[in-house]
């Protein structure tokens, strides 16, 4: 891959995971007020689908599209991601979840090695284990882990094999496709339960919050999706971890929540093995 595309395509994934840590900022406010994390997750999806249906393109010939099961398990993992990180974020402080949730690049890095049979360099591999050293950190396993954290982890786990699976199916579908379909299929999925959960209070501050939830996940992951196609899933998943910066920063000043001394230096070695691998990956290709 040369240098400038390179460069480009860890722009789009900043670009990306930041639109994300925004969505999740406003579902993790709108859950503080109240609302549960289910019918955040399922007007995020609901709300994303209306807005984005009529620029889609969608076609009719594509509906029967809807029925691939790589298309559906990739929207299952979605799902299941965004409804752990929401469960999450309504009781642990903003960057200590994304940190347990970056177990995501390592998931999403050693599927797309087993199922894909994308190449590894040892290199890259140390500097992923490295991150993967930080996440335990924050994790803080059998002293200090607290059940918000356990499915800070399960949503990473959820989003790496959604990473992997976009990689998948990325060169087959447009990345229009790939984003309406997630949003409809997971609406569908989401419904019977959204239906029944409780709705935050009515008021213009509840609607610009689920509207900012429902917008930033939806342009987050669709700019993760043109990026996959012109990269790999062992390129972009380390990249993933700049979504840190963002992160960190909305914690501290829409929360006022510091991590602590030992989540702090976790935070800090989970971004030091993401740079690392990208200046690893830059060093690699022809200038």
């Amino acid at each position: 891959m040369p240098a400038a595309l390179l460069l480009q395509v860890a722009a789009m994934v900043f670009a990306a995971t930041s639109l994300v840590v925004f969505g999740d900022t406003a579902g993790k406010l709108l859950t503080a007020g109240g609302a549960s994390p289910i019918f955040v997750a399922w007007s995020r999806f609901a709300l994303g689908a209306l807005l984005l249906l009529p620029f889609s393109g969608l076609k009719r010939a594509e509906l029967v599209h809807f029925l691939d099961w790589k298309v559906l398990l990739r929207t299952l993992f979605i799902v299941g991601g965004i409804c752990s990180i929401l469960t999450a974020l309504r009781t642990e402080p903003i960057a200590d979840v994304f940190g347990a949730f970056f177990i995501g690049p390592v998931v999403s890095y050693l599927l797309a090695v087993v199922f894909l049979g994308e190449r590894i360099s040892p290199l890259r591999t140390g500097l992923l284990l490295i991150g993967f050293v930080g996440v335990m950190l924050v994790v803080k396993p059998g002293f200090g882990a607290t059940p918000g954290i356990a499915l800070a982890l399960l949503a990473g786990c959820f989003y790496g094999s959604y990473l992997m699976m976009t990689r998948a199916i990325a060169g087959h579908y447009r990345p229009r496709f790939l984003l309406v379909s997630q949003l409809i299929i997971g609406t569908v999925v989401l419904a019977p339960f959204g239906a029944v959960a409780t709705w935050p209070e009515a008021g213009l501050p509840a609607a610009g919050l689920v509207l900012l939830s429902a917008v930033g996940s939806a342009m987050g992951n669709y700019i993760l999706v043109f990026a996959s196609r012109i990269a790999s899933a062992t390129v972009i998943a380390p990249l993933i971890y700049s979504q840190l910066i963002a992160a960190t920063v909305v914690g501290v000043l829409v929360f006022g929540d510091w991590p602590d001394a030992v989540a702090l230096a976790g935070l800090c070695v989970i971004a030091a093995s993401g740079f690392g691998t990208l200046l690893a990956v830059r060093r690699a290709v022809p200038r």
